[in-house]
């Protein structure tokens, strides 16, 4: 099988792929997870944007009416609260163009993932030792 030879290789050739009205606001989008993520490298996975940590923490992307984020969001019932309005099939958030993108609820979940995917990890080298 033949890679699509369309697919973007980086996030720059990703948010390029847009118009500048896009492009803008996935600009913020990357900027404000990756000021919640400051230790995250960014990928692109599934075609899409992502921050990797020790484990994937958000992936974003843009699409014809809105902007999505695919975050496995648990653990925190008043931000669980504060993206039901979002909250789309599979656990994906929508952001529609047509209203103000609420980065700041972006920030609490990446956040919230960067803790989470540092606790699985200390957990994880802490089951290794364990074993000989």
């Amino acid at each position: 099988m033949t890679p699509n030879p369309a697919a973007p290789d980086t996030v720059d050739a990703y948010i390029d792929g847009f118009s500048p009205d896009v492009r803008a606001t996935l600009q913020r989008v990357r900027q404000v997870v990756r000021e919640a993520a400051p230790l995250a490298r960014e990928v692109i996975s599934y075609r899409m944007p992502a921050l990797r940590q020790n484990g994937v923490l958000v992936y974003f992307a843009a699409f014809k009416g809105h902007i999505g984020l695919y975050p496995p969001v648990s653990g925190d019932e008043d931000l669980m609260k504060a993206i039901a309005p979002y909250a789309g099939e599979k656990g994906n958030l929508r952001f529609p163009y047509t209203e103000p993108i609420p980065y700041d609820l972006i920030a609490r979940i990446t956040r919230l993932r960067v803790a989470q995917d540092d606790a699985k990890a200390k957990g994880q080298r802490k089951s290794r030792k364990s074993h000989p």
